[in-house]
């Protein structure tokens, strides 16, 4: 079931196409872009009720330590759930998201996904998967465990942990509920957290993971920060990013660096902020969307914002909406800062010293390879790991979400099936092509 909550914002983000098509990259500058071309992908998923409304969005990948080779990619589908892959992008293991309270509330909804290595619970430490549910506006987390004869992901969340966000099952219903998401372990304490942000507001949670009875984790809420929803601009005035109204530019794409413990955040129309992963501390805009400063109107009817003159504010290498962010660590610690700059279908690439103010070291394309191997377009979620994974990814992969899967299907109402997928992209070839 969709809420009529989901389906007036599924309607608004189509609408905006105009604006955010308006500022992309122009094809002469994508093309100065090194292009490369995934090695596989995962079976398209389908967001229609014969697919049961499953639609890809975030990655992550598990390191199997014993075994490298049989390592692990963990994918949300939404309403679809969990989807866990092996290296050739097959599907493992599929996890359907909780069913709804009732059949008048929102159903679960898994939007984001990332891991822990390690983590203690009551039942010894364990790998996990923390996964951000919209829909019933909690965390779930997994164990992973590839010896388990149910399939390596199983669900160990506390059954009692309480929503993030909402007061009661009315506001999660309204879907202003825990949605971009990124873990971090303090190397002081040792302690584990999950960073959270909400739809459709700015703010920020820091959850401390901790171990409950028989070996499940729930989470408590530190504390909360919100980052700004309006601007001043050089020439004095405020802005703000035009949104349907009582919207507010929400964040998505998250990550830590875990040596520094440092947050990246991406507002998805204003570009990238750096902060303490504590939560403590300024916040800092390490580079705006091309859009940013840009005047719009929205209307009512046509649920469409119309862009005013663009008074050159903007920052050069990201077209709205900034998402899926992830970090490239070397082993001398040195790496990069990866962006998908989701309204061209680009990855934008920036140091990961925050001494060099994380600046702009590059980008790249992820190109057809073949008539049925598409490339990237619209892409929301991305994850890489550089590190040996077997004789089929010896320097790492990049996994990044497809938002526009081909070839289309017909829908047999005379259009065509929403489709999506990950695709699979050898992290040697990113490094060949980019210099990095």
């Amino acid at each position: 079931m969709t809420t009529p909550r989901i389906a007036r914002s599924a309607e608004f983000l189509a609408a905006s196409t105009a604006l955010v098509t308006l500022f992309a990259t122009s094809p002469a500058e994508a093309a100065e872009l090194p292009v490369v071309t995934a090695t596989s992908e995962t079976a398209a998923l389908y967001d229609d009720e014969a697919g049961g409304n499953s639609d890809a969005d975030d990655p992550a990948i598990w390191r199997n330590a014993a075994d490298p080779g049989r390592s692990l990619v963990v994918a949300t589908a939404k309403e679809g759930g969990l989807r866990v892959y092996d290296l050739r992008a097959r599907l493992v293991q599929s996890l359907s998201a909780p069913k709804p309270p009732s059949q008048d509330d929102a159903p679960g909804r898994f939007n984001n996904v990332d891991l822990v290595s390690g983590l203690r619970t009551s039942a010894g430490r364990a790998d996990v998967a923390v996964v951000s549910d919209r829909g019933n506006d909690r965390l779930r987390i997994y164990r992973i465990d590839p010896s388990h004869r149910g399939g390596p992901m199983t669900d160990i969340t506390d059954p009692s942990a309480a929503p993030v966000f909402s007061a009661d099952q009315a506001e999660i219903n309204d879907q202003r509920t825990a949605y971009g998401l990124a873990t971090w372990t303090d190397k002081a304490s040792g302690r584990t957290y999950a960073l959270v942000s909400r739809r459709e507001r700015t703010r920020l949670a820091l959850l401390e993971l901790v171990p409950a009875t028989g070996g499940t984790v729930g989470y408590r809420k530190i504390r909360t920060l919100d980052l700004p929803s309006s601007f001043r601009l050089p020439d004095g005035t405020s802005w703000s990013p035009c949104a349907e109204p009582g919207e507010l530019p929400q964040v998505e794409g998250m990550v830590v660096d875990p040596a520094t413990g440092t947050l990246y955040a991406g507002q998805e129309d204003i570009g990238i902020w750096r902060l303490r992963a504590d939560l403590t501390g300024k916040p800092v805009l390490v580079d705006k969307v091309r859009e940013y400063g840009v005047p719009g109107t929205y209307d009512d009817g046509t649920e469409e914002c119309t862009p005013g003159a663009d008074p050159g504010y903007g920052g050069k290498r990201l077209s709205a909406d900034v998402e899926g962010l992830t970090i490239f660590q070397e082993r001398d610690g040195d790496g990069y800062l990866l962006a998908s700059s989701q309204g061209d279908n680009t990855f934008a690439l920036y140091d990961r010293e925050v001494s060099e103010d994380n600046e702009y070291e590059g980008g790249f394309r992820i190109g057809a390879a073949s008539d049925t191997l598409d490339g990237v377009e619209e892409c929301d979620g991305a994850a890489v790991l550089n590190a040996p994974l077997g004789s089929r990814y010896p320097r790492g992969l990049l996994v990044v979400q497809d938002g526009r899967e081909t070839p289309e299907v017909p829908d047999g109402e005379g259009g065509t099936r929403t489709a999506t997928g990950f695709k699979f992209v050898d992290l040697g070839a990113v490094v060949d092509a980019t210099d990095m």
